[in-house]
């Protein structure tokens, strides 16, 4: 296509065609969506106005006129284009439109007293809710079927591994409660930070609410109250740590997502087949081989948690800022703050299509329990020998028998049953003192599962009662 036929609008990869689904949702989309930040910034100039004309600062009549004209739709945005370009300011070339729109009389009474950034922090407060409100409902969706799927698998076998290696028998369900637990309290810091986050920006150009008289503190109440938001006790336009808060949570939630979606990447490879992400016809895996189910989703999700990661950590930069106001943090927030958004919301996303599909095999699970019995149960095998020998003497005892087991490439149960029968060793007497039936029960997985249902179905019932 020859340049002169594009415009050229589509240059972040949220934005993508091709790729942007991945990166991004539809709600992120439309919250940092051009046009709609505009609109927001023109809502925030008519409460500002409204909330000027209720205590006199500005004519109630010119207030109505410039609410009744804060309409995108009633704004030239080329226009606004090309006076941003022309004034090299973010909000101005807005503004002059907009006055404009409102008629030369109360054209002259929009933005009385404030200065840019009380308009453009207060937006991007509005855009972080927007981000939140999108958020938890996605978060309750994952929560509730992870705790379906807990509750279902509470009790099934599965092999617990540590260090990328065989460790214990679990129960599967516990696996999944660690998943939700984190997930909770991601729910709560969801809560909590909104209080603090979610604030209004209105104290003029250096902070001072000089511009509003003795009106200023009375002003900032009722105009956040018309938006929907806290009011703060000072300014705030080079305290930043609101805005680091957030991003912060924002990939906390993306890394939960992560740890997630990474088991379930680990758990779906066919020499673990644990899991089964659901497939459907038509979906390809591969270019060149055609039998290839990747995870992609799961991978993809990952991705989104790393580049969130390093959008909150542009905001951290962004909280060493000069005197009362440092253009340099707040452009670092306006492209970390719609990234780690996109990022963490696309995340939550896809964790909620894989595990709304997920397949838990059982028999597998049990099978390769089976494989390790005679390792994961060393454990169990070193307390009963210790009830008589001393835990640490049983640790060295049952050392030597995995690892001689390992060593020979026989079973550790058959290397047991080897030195009961000759009993000519410290750990074949202590071996010979157990009956079969104590032996038979040391090495049944099944029954070490220890509080492995009990502590799934505390966390299913914490969830339920929180999402209802």
């Amino acid at each position: 296509m020859h340049a002169a036929q594009c415009r050229h609008e589509r240059g972040h990869i949220t934005d993508s065609r091709f790729y942007g689904n991945r990166y991004a949702t539809p709600a992120s989309r439309e919250i940092f969506c051009d046009v709609c930040r505009n609109q927001r910034w023109l809502d925030i100039e008519a409460a500002l106005a409204l909330a000027q004309a209720e205590l006199g600062i500005i004519p109630a009549d010119m207030a109505e006129r410039i609410a009744a004209s804060a309409k995108v739709d009633l704004v030239d945005l080329d226009a606004v284009q090309e006076e941003i370009e022309k004034s090299g300011h973010s909000l101005v070339g807005l503004l002059r439109v907009f006055e404009a729109a409102c008629g030369p009389e109360a054209g002259q009474w929009i933005h009385y007293g404030a200065t840019t950034q009380d308009i453009q922090d207060t937006g991007q407060s509005l855009e972080i809710r927007d981000v939140l409100d999108a958020l938890r409902p996605l978060l309750d969706a994952v929560i509730a079927r992870l705790a379906d799927l807990a509750e279902q698998h509470a009790g099934t076998l599965a092999l617990g591994r540590t260090h990328a290696q065989p460790a214990l028998p679990m129960g599967f369900g516990l696996k999944l409660a660690s998943w939700i637990d984190e997930l909770l309290r991601h729910t709560e810091r969801l809560g909590q930070l909104r209080e603090r986050v979610l604030t209004a920006q209105l104290f003029g150009g250096a902070g001072t609410m000089a511009g509003f008289g003795d009106q200023g503190p009375e002003l900032l109440e009722r105009f956040a109250a018309r938006l929907g938001l806290g009011v703060p006790a000072t300014g705030w336009h080079v305290a930043r740590d609101r805005v680091a808060e957030f991003a912060g949570f924002m990939a906390m939630v993306a890394g939960t997502m992560a740890r997630i979606a990474d088991e379930i990447r680990t758990l779906v490879r066919p020499e673990f087949g644990e899991l089964e992400e659901a497939w459907r016809p038509g979906k390809v895996g591969s270019s060149t081989m055609p039998h290839k189910r990747n995870p992609e989703r799961c991978e993809q999700v990952v991705v989104m948690a790393r580049l969130a990661a390093a959008a909150a950590g542009a905001t951290l930069a962004a909280m060493i800022g000069d005197h009362e106001r440092d253009a340099r943090a707040l452009r670092i927030e306006w492209a970390a703050v719609p990234d780690v958004s996109h990022y963490s919301l696309a995340a939550c996303q896809m964790v909620l299509e894989s595990v709304t599909g997920l397949i838990v095999h059982t028999g597998r699970l049990a099978r390769n329990v089976e494989v390790m019995t005679g390792n994961v149960m060393s454990e169990r095998l070193m307390l009963a020998l210790g009830r008589t020998a001393g835990k640490q003497h049983a640790h060295e005892y049952v050392y030597d028998l995995t690892q001689q087991a390992a060593d020979r490439g026989i079973e550790v149960r058959e290397l047991a049953a080897e030195l009961t029968r000759a009993a000519d060793t410290e750990l074949g007497i202590l071996l010979a003192r157990l009956s079969r039936e104590e032996l038979d029960e040391i090495f049944d997985p099944a029954t070490y599962l220890g509080s492995s249902s009990v502590l799934t179905m505390r966390v299913v019932a914490e969830a339920r009662k929180r999402i209802g």
